[in-house]
């Protein structure tokens, strides 16, 4: 199989939101030795971004852009261990998680799987994650950026204590911070002293192309 219709075949299965097709594409590039990084951006990412797109003009809203992101990370699932670390095409780690007491992850595994489509090395640390587990974690990995996501009202102050963590430390200007989830605003993030608000996962990516080189 040619390595162009591998590449269509990528392409053509987060158009069509199809997760046994990516993963069907994505063995086929492995099995063709198709450099996975091609894979990723000449494959998977024209796609993401066409759906992301879509999305934000709203000519398809959630269900969809769930569907392509599980086909989208069905298909990373496979690449993205044959990528050696510290690669050129690796734009900045990105630690992710939603906070301590919130247990909802549709929102955040939507963005994590964007980032990772997008080049980011992403570290999901799940739900339900402490404020000391984010800054640890971000420490050892190297993160240039930091993505809280709280989907509750009385949760979005575990945002605010990562940011105040930071400051105590003197280690603020380390990282960007980015929050989101329903209850979240851009008020509040400046409110809190983070440094952007993504009101959705299109948005979300896009500041952490932002801040992938550091605040």
């Amino acid at each position: 199989m040619s390595q162009e219709k591998i590449l269509k075949d990528l392409q053509n299965a987060i158009l069509e939101y199809d997760s046994g097709a990516a993963v069907s594409a994505a063995k086929a590039a492995i099995a063709e030795k198709v450099n996975p990084l091609t894979a990723i951006e000449k494959g998977l990412v024209p796609s993401i971004e066409k759906i992301g797109d879509k999305f934000e003009k709203m000519e398809i809203y959630l269900p969809e852009l769930m569907l392509a992101a599980d086909a989208m990370k069905s298909a990373l699932g496979l690449l993205l261990p044959l990528i050696p670390k510290g690669s050129k095409g690796v734009k900045a780690t990105v630690v992710i998680g939603t906070v301590q007491g919130d247990v909802h992850e549709i929102g955040k595994n939507i963005v994590s799987s964007m980032l990772m489509a997008g080049g980011f090395n992403v570290v999901d640390l799940g739900v339900d994650v402490k404020t000391i587990t984010f800054i640890e974690e971000a420490k050892r990995s190297g993160a240039k950026v930091i993505g809280a996501s709280a989907l509750m009202s009385s949760t979005i102050g575990s945002q605010k204590d990562i940011v105040d963590y930071l400051v105590s430390n003197k280690e603020r200007r380390k990282y960007g911070v980015i929050i989101g989830g329903g209850p979240t605003t851009k008020e509040w993030a400046k409110e809190i002293g983070a440094d952007a608000c993504g009101m959705n996962a299109v948005e979300a990516v896009k500041l952490a192309e932002k801040f992938a080189k550091g605040r």
